[in-house]
C-alpha cells in the first residue's frame, strides 16, 4: 500500500475515532496502536512504553503539572474575584470601564494561572454577574469573559506555548517574550470593542429613557473614593509580585522554565496561605485534586498525540505530506493562509494541544523553508487555536462560560464571542504585517539564541 493510501486511512481513522465519542488520548493512542500492529513490525508493540517515555522525557514538560498547581492555587482562591473588584474600581469611570477590567483581569489572570478555562472560570463567576446587573446584556458580558479568557494560552505561563516549544525545538524563553505583545495587542482590540459596544447600548438605553422614562441600569453611575481604590490594592498586589518575580527569575536566566514553575506553584500557595487562609488539608484538596486531575489529562493527551505522531514519522506520513506541500510550490502567504485554515478546521474538534502535536511534524518543515520565523509562527498558530476555544461547535470557553452562567441562551454566548473571533483575525493580520509586534522583545532581551 502506497504512503498517500496509508495516510488518507490514518486520517479517516482518527476522523472516526473522535467522532466515536471516545476520549480524545484513547483515540489517538488506538488509532496509534492499531495501525503500528497492522503495518509496523511486531516488536514495534513491545516498545509502545518505551517509546512514549522516551517522548516525554523533556524536562521542558515538567514544567506543566506545575504551572497547572499555580493556576489551580489562584482560580480556586478569591484572587479572581479580588482582582476584579480592583480593576473595576480603578476603570469605573470610563465608559465601558467595567468590561475593560474584565478584559485586563482576564489578561493578569491568564498570565498567572496560564490556562483559558481557569481564567475564564475565576473572572466570570465573579465579572458577568456584576455586567448583566449594571444592565449589560448577557451575550456582550459573555463574550468579553470568554474571549478574555483565551489571553490564557498566549500570555506567559503558557502550557500550549510550552509544547510548541517541544514540538518546534524552539526556545522556551523566545516563545514566552514573542506572546506578550500580541497578547497586549489583543487586549487593546477587546478593550476597544467594549468601549464601542458600551456606548451602543448606553446610547440605546439613554434614548429608550428619553422615550418612557424607564431607567435601564446601565444608565447608572458607579461611584468609589480613593480610600475605597486604595483599600482593594492590599489583596492584588502580592499576586502581581508574583507574576513579575517568576517573570524575572525566568527571564534574568536566574531560573530554568521547570524551576520557574515550581518555584511559582510553591509561592503562589504561600500567598493564598497567607491572604486567605488557605492551608489546612481540607482547603488544600481541591486545589491539589484540580491539579492532579487535570495534569494526568493533559499528560495523557500529550503521550498519545506524541505516540500517535511518532507512528506518523515511522509510516512517512508526514514526512510525504510536507513534501507535497512543498511540491505544491505555493508562495510563502498562501501557504500560510493554507496552514492556518487546516489549524482552524482542525480547532472545530480538537483542543490546542492535540492540534500542535498532530499538526507540527507536517507544516513546520514547509514553513521552515519558505522562510517563516518559527518563533513568530509559534505565536500566530497560539492565536488562530484561540479562536478555536471561542467559536463553535466545540469552544471550550463557551461551554465553561455556559456552566457559570447557565442561564444565558448558547446563541447569545456564541453571537456574543463572534466580534472578538473577528477581532483575533485581525490581529493575525497585523502580525504578518508586521512581524516586530511579536519578535522584538526575544531579539532585544534574547538576540544571542536565535
Amino acid at each position: 500500500m502506497s504512503t498517500a493510501a496509508i495516510g488518507f486511512l490514518y486520517a479517516g481513522a482518527t476522523l472516526g475515532a473522535m467522532l466515536s465519542g471516545i476520549p480524545i488520548a484513547f483515540a489517538l493512542g488506538f488509532v496509534a496502536l492499531a495501525f503500528m500492529y497492522v503495518f509496523m513490525p511486531a516488536a514495534s508493540l513491545d516498545t509502545v512504553a518505551q517509546n512514549v517515555y522516551e517522548e516525554m522525557a523533556s524536562i521542558t514538560l515538567l514544567s506543566i503539572p506545575l504551572f497547572i498547581l499555580k493556576g489551580a492555587a489562584i482560580g480556586r482562591s478569591r484572587a479572581g474575584q479580588d482582582l476584579y473588584s480592583a480593576m473595576h474600581a480603578w476603570m469605573h469611570r470610563i465608559p465601558g470601564g467595567l468590561g475593560i477590567a474584565n478584559v485586563f483581569a482576564c489578561a493578569l489572570f491568564a498570565a498567572m494561572a496560564g490556562s483559558s478555562p481557569a481564567t475564564c472560570s475565576a473572572i466570570g463567576s465573579a465579572g458577568i454577574p456584576e455586567m448583566r446587573k449594571r444592565g449589560y446584556s448577557p451575550g456582550f458580558a459573555a463574550g468579553i469573559i470568554a474571549a478574555g479568557g483565551t489571553l490564557g494560552i498566549l500570555l506567559p505561563p503558557s502550557i500550549t506555548m510550552i509544547l510548541y516549544a517541544v514540538a518546534a525545538e524552539q526556545s522556551l524563553g523566545r516563545l514566552f517574550l514573542a506572546g506578550i505583545g500580541p497578547g497586549f495587542l489583543l487586549v487593546a482590540l477587546f478593550a476597544g470593542w467594549s468601549v464601542f459596544r458600551f456606548r451602543s447600548e448606553f446610547a440605546a438605553a439613554k434614548a429608550a429613557y428619553e422615550r418612557t422614562g424607564t431607567q435601564h441600569p446601565i444608565l447608572k453611575e458607579d461611584t468609589y473614593s480613593m480610600r475605597e481604590r486604595f483599600s482593594t490594592l492590599p489583596r492584588v498586589l502580592p499576586f502581581v509580585v508574583l507574576l513579575t518575580g517568576v517573570m524575572v527569575a525566568l527571564y534574568g536566566g536566574y531560573a530554568t522554565p521547570s524551576e520557574t514553575a515550581g518555584l511559582g506553584g510553591l509561592l503562589a500557595l504561600a500567598l493564598i496561605a497567607v491572604i486567605y487562609g488557605v492551608w489546612r488539608f481540607r482547603d488544600l484538596d481541591p486545589i491539589l485534586t484540580a491539579t492532579l486531575r487535570e495534569s494526568t489529562m493533559l499528560m495523557l493527551i500529550i503521550g498519545m498525540s506524541l505516540l500517535y505522531a511518532y507512528v506518523m514519522s515511522y509510516l512517512h506520513i508526514s514526512q510525504a505530506a510536507a513534501q507535497a506541500i512543498v511540491e505544491m510550490q505555493l508562495s510563502p502567504w498562501v501557504l500560510l493562509a493554507t496552514i492556518l485554515s487546516l489549524v482552524i478546521a482542525l480547532g472545530f474538534f480538537l483542543p490546542p494541544v492535540s492540534i500542535i502535536l498532530m499538526t507540527a511534524p507536517i507544516i513546520l518543515p514547509p514553513l521552515k523553508a519558505a522562510g517563516f520565523d518559527l518563533v513568530w509562527f509559534g505565536v500566530v498558530m497560539t492565536i488562530t487555536m484561540e479562536m478555536g476555544l471561542i467559536h463553535p461547535p466545540v469552544g471550550l470557553n463557551i461551554f465553561v462560560i455556559k456552566n457559570i452562567a447557565p442561564d444565558i441562551p448558547l446563541k447569545d454566548i456564541i453571537w456574543g464571542t463572534l466580534p472578538f473571533v473577528i477581532l483575533m483575525a485581525v490581529a493575525i493580520v497585523l502580525l504578518c504585517l508586521m512581524p516586530g509586534i511579536a519578535l522584538w522583545l526575544p531579539d532585544l532581551l534574547l538576540p544571542s539564541t536565535r
